[in-house]
């Protein structure tokens, strides 16, 4: 009877060979039969995996309507910014001509009539104003005092609503045998219509004319008390109607008037 020593047991611990007569824990003899029992690892369920994709999308639907609802109102600001500063710069250059105007019957300074339009220019919805809002610089040989008037022009984009508002000016004042055209000057866009009205102190009136005696003092190349621009946009699309916005109104108070010689006598005798 031959008798053999058994060979040591070789067995695997991790992913190093080891050997000798120590079996690991992943190793199991069952009736003579070797079995290697490797570490079960626990994955996800489906319905885990729903639930996480829903969650997800939850998340990714709330976080796109906070960035759509930013985005539209950053639109939303941009263009109403891009609408309303052409409109404070048109009101500026309009209340600083008004606030200027000339007293009627100077050299250079014409009647102040509203019923007198002397612009080449089709399309004036002022009358000419006499201002001393003109530059003046060592090449121009021109003086502060410039005519201005402004006037509604068909827009370059047929397709938007409105007209264009004009500045017509002209600094060369002296007589001459040709009127020349004057300088324009872009204002505003989607503009309908404009219109002035004029305080004699009492009421509103529509026109003007200072070469007409003042009833009170019965002296001529008087100025109004006070100028209102009325400037009505054009209708604007909102959805399916249009929606037509309220008229942009600007008083301008007029400081300066025609000279006077009358002197006011104390009440009383006089001494």
């Amino acid at each position: 009877m031959n008798l053999t020593r058994p060979e040591p047991f070789v067995g695997f611990e991790g992913t190093e060979a080891v050997s000798g007569a120590r079996f690991p824990s992943e190793l199991h003899f069952t009736n003579g039969t070797l079995r290697i029992m490797l570490p079960r690892t626990r994955g996800f369920t489906l319905l885990e995996v729903l639930i996480a994709v829903m969650v997800f999308a939850i998340v990714l639907a709330a976080a796109s309507s906070v960035f759509y609802g930013a985005l539209h109102l950053r639109n939303g600001i941009t263009e109403s910014l891009e609408q309303a500063l052409p409109v404070q710069r048109a009101l500026s250059v309009i209340q600083r001509d008004l606030a200027n105007l000339a007293v009627p019957g100077g050299t250079l300074s014409g009647a102040f009539q509203t019923t007198s339009i002397t612009n080449v220019v089709g399309g004036q919805s002022s009358p000419d104003f006499y201002t001393t809002t003109g530059f003046i610089d060592q090449t121009s040989p021109w003086a502060e005092i410039q005519r201005v008037s402004y006037i509604l022009v068909d827009r370059a984009n047929r397709a938007a609503a409105g007209k264009d508002l004009i500045r017509a000016v002209t600094r060369n004042l002296l007589p001459a045998t040709a009127e020349e055209e004057p300088a324009e000057q872009w204002l505003m866009g989607g503009v309908q219509g404009m219109a002035f009205y004029y305080y004699d102190g009492t009421q509103w009136r529509d026109s003007w004319d200072s070469t007409t005696a003042d009833p009170t003092t019965g002296l001529t190349n008087n100025l109004p008390q006070a100028i209102k621009v009325q400037i009505q946009l054009a209708s604007q699309q909102t959805g399916r109607a249009l929606s037509a916005p309220a008229p942009i109104e600007l008083v301008v108070p007029i400081v300066v008037q025609a000279r006077t010689n009358r002197t006011q006598q104390a009440s009383g005798s006089a001494r």
